[in-house]
């Protein structure tokens, strides 16, 4: 058990129910995120002080059921059974208690207090229904507290309750499932209770119906109980029983006899008033899901999105560039020795600043995306697309892990853990690299912008399209070779439309802010520093006779140059002379041969290296290696007038990158998530598949762009 000086609750709940909400509005900002050990399931938990207490919450992934199916049910129940938590807090949709009360009655079967939230309980009196929450707490035995978690009404009296509950010791009652089911669970708990090791680590009963609704975890966790043997004789016998006297498959009695309970005590708690009319979900939907309309306003929206990012973030980007020639400026006519001028120049101001520049870009993605999760249209958005997801052999909920693709890749393989298909599985997992994460934005916005400045969201919206068509493409011929087999059926409870609140929306923005600005000041900046040593070490031998040779050169071919403007080029012939002879200039030169057919030096092979780890080192490493140089004025320019002066870079070239970006093996962090969900097998497949496929297509765009005459 947890250490009583801090009381532990689990907060459990369905998806959909609003159990976020509660989360946020119980911790605020006293939360961290982290794994659960061993999975790589997304943790929050977060520690209040109240009534003088200390209060742990974990946040538990929301799930219908704690039966071992979808790896979200098997990490919910997991962290019950081994970890105990003092309480369950039980999040429950009011608009639609007998389907949420079905998680419930198994979280009172684990023999743990139980409080439950009634939230969003003015959405369900807004639809005429009328919850007597003092009856259903009488007549299931779990206190129940209404609250509307999106504004924080009634948490403080479910911390009230959840604290009185836990220290009366009160346990929920036991529910009842007939007189000849309930004999023999009956049979079960004595047999289990005769280890008493394993019944301190186990509720038996919990374990009993667990047993008999023929759960493989909980056959696979009585294998070494001391009456194991006997354990089966009467598990044999109920199944047998239940067979022959119902004809149904023992889990589907076991579900019937629960709803048979919920709806016995529902119906007199629970009324509904008439209601005139349609409601406003239902009138929306009518235009939304239409089969003409739905599909094309889908593209017409992302594609806003789109276009109103580059729209509003283009003013504050162009602010924060010149925010950052300036601090070059000042680092210039500093007093620090040439190497800090050179480090803090070449390796963070460019490093991390080209990474920086592009955070207003991701505010303003990031609060469309969370801006539509609240409003509950991704949610319709995954049942216009669950036709063709069939046709090319994915499962229509894989709608939704693509979807969280577009922020991070690692979140997005995460939330496969939903999909009940293994096959199914393992294609959403290789299919959503493909999709362009957050950290590939910095990239196309810095390369489409530079060398697309009059159509630079069409070309941003393009390579997101690209991604898409290819993760479509490669699951189809995939699903029709090496993963083989039928497609699950598509059952998904659509919410009704919300108005999202401003609070909420802010809090997703600052989290996936947050997390891309704390990328960008330690790993980044340290990979941004690697990269200036690895480009400015070993110093390059007969530097200071190149030098000479190139001002003579510089000055001889242009006859009346200022003194400045020759030092300045000479500067920068220096730069790239030295940047050949180090260790960054070596590796490059030994990537170059694979990838010189494509139309890249061996700088944007040094440059792709990093992008190994994290996608928006590409930018921060493409400004240590062109480095903005300075000119008459003295006056630092921008990467992307450095890249658009380099001779080694066009349109053509700029396209081809963007390609090879968008196709090339995820960051780190995602083929870490892959082994973990996947195993080595598809990790190696992974990589190597997408490495040759980026070649291949971005060889493909750089010869069709040579053709049709772009530069």
């Amino acid at each position: 058990m947890q250490d009583r000086g801090v009381l532990t609750i689990a907060l459990a709940g369905n998806p959909n129910a609003g159990k976020t909400s509660i989360f946020n509005a119980l911790t605020g900002t006293h939360h961290k995120v982290g794994n659960y050990p061993g999975v790589t399931v997304e943790k929050r938990e977060g520690s209040i002080e109240f009534q003088g207490r200390t209060i742990h919450i974990v946040d538990l992934p929301g799930t219908y059921s704690l039966t071992a199916y979808a790896l979200d049910e098997v990490v919910a129940r997991d962290f019950v059974l081994n970890e105990k938590p003092d309480i369950i807090v039980d999040v429950l949709d009011s608009t639609n208690l007998e389907r949420n009360l079905y998680l419930l009655l198994q979280l009172i079967e684990l023999g743990l207090p139980v409080v439950a939230a009634l939230n969003m309980s003015d959405e369900a009196a807004e639809k005429g229904i009328v919850i007597d929450h003092t009856l259903l707490s009488k007549t299931l035995g779990v206190p129940m507290v209404p609250t509307v978690g999106s504004r924080g009404d009634g948490v403080r009296e479910l911390l009230e309750t959840t604290i009185a509950t836990f220290d009366a010791h009160t346990l929920p009652r036991m529910p009842n499932y007939g007189e000849d089911i309930e004999a023999h669970i009956a049979v079960l708990v004595e047999l289990l209770k005769e280890d008493e090791k394993f019944t301190a680590a186990y509720s038996p009963r919990w374990m009993a119906i667990k047993l008999i609704e023929k759960d493989p975890d909980a056959q696979k966790r009585i294998e070494h109980h001391a009456c194991a043997a006997k354990i089966r004789t009467a598990l044999e016998a109920a199944w047998h029983w239940i067979a022959l006297h119902y004809g149904k498959d023992p889990e589907i009695i076991m579900s019937e006899q629960r709803y048979g309970y919920i709806h016995g005590a529902v119906s007199e708690a629970i009324h509904r008033r008439r209601r005139r009319g349609i409601s406003l979900t239902e009138s929306i939907d009518r235009f939304v899901m239409h089969p003409l309309v739905g599909m094309p306003l889908f593209f017409f929206i992302i594609w806003a999105i789109f276009k109103l990012t580059f729209a509003l973030g283009e003013y504050p980007m162009v602010w924060l560039e010149q925010l950052f020639g300036n601090l070059e400026t000042i680092v210039q006519h500093s007093t620090l020795s040439a190497t800090i001028q050179d480090l803090l120049i070449n390796g963070i101001i460019h490093g991390v600043g080209g990474v920086l520049s592009f955070v207003p870009l991701i505010v303003i993605l990031f609060f469309c995306i969370s801006f539509l999760e609240d409003t509950g249209y991704i949610a319709r958005a995954a049942f216009l697309t669950d036709r063709f997801l069939r046709a090319i052999g994915l499962h229509g909920q894989s709608f939704m892990p693509l979807m969280l693709g577009f922020g991070c890749s690692v979140p997005a393989i995460m939330a496969t853990r939903t999909l009940k298909s293994p096959k199914e599985r393992i294609a959403t997992i290789l299919a959503i690299p493909f999709v362009s994460c957050g950290g590939k934005l910095p990239i196309y916005v810095l390369l489409a912008g530079t060398f697309f400045p009059n159509n630079a969201s069409t070309v941003v919206m393009l390579m997101y399209a690209t991604g898409l068509v290819l993760s479509v493409l490669s699951t189809f011929f995939l699903r029709r070779t090496v993963l083989k087999g039928e497609s699950m059926p598509f059952v998904m409870e659509l919410p009704p439309y919300r108005m999202p609140t401003l609070k909420g929306v802010l809090w997703h923005v600052w989290e996936k802010t947050w997390s891309y600005i704390r990328k960008a000041g330690t790993i980044i900046m340290a990979v941004s520093v690697l990269m200036w040593l690895i480009t400015s070490y070993p110093k390059a031998k007969g530097i200071e006779e190149f030098a000479a040779g190139a001002r003579l050169s510089v000055a001889t071919a242009q006859p009346g140059l200022d003194d400045a403007v020759i030092a300045a080029r000479v500067e920068e012939l220096v730069r790239q002379y030295q940047l050949e002879h180090s260790i960054a200039g070596r590796i490059g030169k030994i990537i170059e041969p694979v990838i010189a057919p494509i139309g890249f030096n061996w700088k944007i092979g040094v440059a792709l290296l990093p992008g190994l780890s994290a996608k928006e080192l590409v930018v921060s490493t493409l400004g240590v290696l062109y480095g903005a140089p300075v000119d008459d004025t003295s006056e630092g320019t921008s990467l992307r007038q450095s890249l658009r002066e380099a001779p080694d870079w066009s349109p053509r070239i700029a396209l081809a990158l963007m390609v090879f970006i968008l196709v090339m093996p995820p960051c780190f962090a995602s083929l870490a998530t892959i082994r973990a969900e996947a195993g080595n097998k598809w990790l190696a497949f992974q990589v190597a598949y997408s490495l040759v496929l980026a070649w291949l297509i971005s060889f493909l765009v750089s010869m069709l762009g040579r053709a049709v005459g772009m530069a």
